[in-house]
């Protein structure tokens, strides 16, 4: 194992002997005989857990786990005490002690013992680790995009991260509203606490009321016992349901009430269950159109959207599409082990071209695919998806879209009777048949266009 062991008994002997052993059953382990030293030891060194002797001259055993779990309280100590002291070592677990071990003891339980402490340490790093990466990942820093409709979307998070307030966000699939969830999660005082997310549309019907509020034993064929669901599950922190306006009807109302009391009762159960949950739901559906349809209720809507927010559309903040792009291909490319510097500028403006119906999700994909098949260290048109390079062709063959409609249809509709009127030498009625269309119309066009007609002289 990585983490080492400090051993300390104020006896020389046997704390090098218990640590020479601990190094035979393949733990790393250094031993100190004094509770100063070991402190000194510490906080210069990195070990993942500390064995100490429960009596010692100066400092003991006591002092050294109360002194550890104020300056480091993630680092487990297992005490050692002679039988008589039993009593004072229980009490010790109690005041925070992984474990003790009594002497004379045998080293493979030694050994067993640290080996579940050190586990212990390498999951709370872990955890550590984790969260420090999730924190960073949800840091307003992390939310990439600098367009006004994205910057309103960041000013919102700012405004509501804060409060204990249900939000509703709505978008299309794929702009990242399950992004903006977790991102007023990390920025919120519940930071520390779970985020739980449920896919209200990806569970069975018969099964959601459970997976959402836990089931009592018997509650139903297969409940061979009792489950906590994910509201308990999320207990101090965050519920986000994504997809809610693909809640079934018949759970829109127990989820009413666990949002206005915070209460509800596990299924086949009478027992009532209080929790601490902050609500954030999202969905891609117009739930006000669902509520006319008598689709989804409007108390649960009105509930639900104490603080509605809106993602736009890749295709509403065009400015993002770029540095997003380049975030996904330094991700995908580090992931990789490809060194890859940026977009060619074709690819650039391909990617810039093409409208993402499928939003950053597809986004994402599409540099994924790219960062994959690329040869270069940039990424060229050829290396994205066909579809996202054919979009910018047809952009670039098709006729720029005029700044004013009418004066170009007039210039258009006065080229073809100029042209007409002079195949047919001025001759009115042969350039409206040339037309297809009446003399009478087309003396009206002349006229409101202001076309002067002069006959080729024989």
């Amino acid at each position: 194992m990585a983490s080492s062991i400090l051993v300390v008994d104020d006896e020389p002997r046997l704390a090098e002997t218990l640590a020479l052993a601990l190094e035979g059953g393949g733990l790393s382990s250094d031993f100190v005989t004094s509770a100063d030293s070991a402190l000194e030891r510490i906080e210069n060194g990195e070990f993942g857990l500390v064995i100490t002797d429960l009596r010692m001259p100066g400092r003991n055993g006591r002092d050294l786990l109360h002194e550890l779990r104020s300056r480091r309280p993630e680092l487990p100590v297992v005490v050692m005490t002679a039988y008589a002291s039993l009593r004072d070592a229980v009490a010790l677990v109690k005041e925070g002690a992984f474990d003790y071990i009594s002497k004379p003891f045998e080293i493979d339980d030694v050994i067993a013992t640290a080996r579940r402490a050190l586990r212990l340490t390498q999951v709370v790093n872990e955890n550590r680790r984790l969260r420090a990466e999730l924190e960073d990942r949800y840091s307003f820093g992390n939310l990439i995009g600098s367009s006004p409709a994205f910057g309103e979307v960041l000013r919102q998070i700012a405004e509501v991260c804060e409060s204990r307030a249900t939000v509703l966000i709505q978008g299309e699939s794929g702009t990242g509203k399950e992004l903006v969830a977790r991102a007023i999660h990390f920025n919120s005082p519940r930071r520390d606490n779970p985020f739980i997310a449920v896919n209200c549309s990806a569970i069975p019907e018969n099964l959601l009321e459970s997976e959402l509020f836990g089931h009592a034993r018997g509650a139903f064929t297969g409940a061979v016992a009792a489950r906590e669901g994910r509201f308990v599950t999320a207990n101090g922190g965050t519920l986000f349901l994504d997809e809610i306006g693909d809640l079934p009807a018949s759970l829109q109302p127990k989820l009413l009430r666990a949002l206005q009391d915070q209460t509800f009762e596990p299924v086949g159960s009478d027992r009532s269950v209080k929790v601490d949950v902050r609500i954030i739901a999202a969905t891609h559906r117009d739930l006000e159109a669902a509520m006319d349809e008598g689709d989804f209720r409007e108390d649960l809507y009105y509930r639900l959207a104490v603080y509605p927010m809106r993602v736009p559309a890749l295709r509403e903040r065009a400015g993002d599409v770029l540095p997003i792009a380049s975030h996904f291909l330094s991700h995908f490319a580090a992931e990789m082990t490809k060194k890859i510097s940026g977009f060619a500028p074709e690819a650039e403006a391909a990617l810039a071209a093409y409208q993402w119906p499928g939003n950053i999700r597809e986004l994402q994909n599409a540099i994924e695919r790219a960062t994959i098949v690329a040869s270069r260290n940039v990424i060229t048109p050829q290396d994205l998806p066909g579809y996202v390079t054919r979009a910018k062709r047809q952009a670039a063959a098709a006729p720029a879209v005029p700044s004013d409609l009418d004066g170009e249809m007039e210039r258009i509709e006065r080229d073809f009777i100029l042209a007409a009127l002079q195949e047919s030498d001025g001759v009115q009625v042969k350039a409206a048949e040339r037309l297809g269309i009446a003399e009478r119309s087309l003396w009206h066009r002349i006229k409101k266009l202001g076309i002067k007609i002069a006959k080729t002289a024989k």
